[in-house]
């Protein structure tokens, strides 16, 4: 599938400033090797010029660290700890678009993220969810996007050995984003 032939129902041209009020942040994690912890950040915020070509499309975000949140403030307290986030030099996490391609029907979303004081390339895949007016005037639109990154490369190695083997936190994060955000209005410049 070409640019040209890329069709998206209701796709709408402009800058986007994500609401985070209807959007979340959120991540799973293996623990002890028999299950999943999941959690999520409650402030970021971000924004995304959905172009002509969609393929020219870009998107940025900051996360705060701290405001990390899995159901258990002693866990999030570990977290924001030296053993992971080292919330007290690195507060905020980055994300930054170099790219859009197509993957067979879907798009994937290239980019660099900065955590924990190092920069790795992190692609996501991203789904459109929607494009409409909401009841008071403005435009809206939908997407998801998921992804996975390897803690380790961020320098986030703290484990625990398990006596049966394995470890206590996996490496592999993985990442989901639901994002709603709102059009930009052009600013008056007369």
């Amino acid at each position: 599938m070409s640019a040209a032939q890329i069709q998206i129902p209701g796709y709408v041209v402009g800058t986007w400033d994500i609401d985070p009020v209807h959007s979340e942040v959120g991540f799973s994690v293996r623990h002890l090797m028999v299950s999943k912890v999941r959690g999520r950040f409650t402030r970021f915020e971000g924004s995304f010029v959905t172009a002509a070509d969609p393929l020219e499309s870009s998107a940025r975000a900051t996360i705060d660290m701290t405001s990390i949140d899995t159901n258990d403030p002693t866990r999030d307290d570990d977290l924001r700890s030296k053993n992971f986030f080292e919330v007290d030099q690195h507060p905020q996490m980055r994300y930054r678009s170099t790219g859009v391609r197509l993957h067979g029907n879907r798009f994937i979303l290239d980019g660099e993220l900065t955590a924990h004081g190092m920069t790795r390339p992190v692609p996501l895949q991203v789904e459109p969810n929607g494009f409409g007016a909401d009841p008071y005037g403005n435009m809206r639109s939908g997407f998801s996007a998921t992804g996975s990154l390897n803690r380790s490369e961020f320098g986030m190695s703290f484990n625990t050995p398990l006596a049966g083997g394995g470890v206590m936190v996996a490496d592999r994060i993985d990442v989901t984003i639901e994002v709603e955000a709102i059009l930009r209005q052009p600013t008056d410049t007369a």
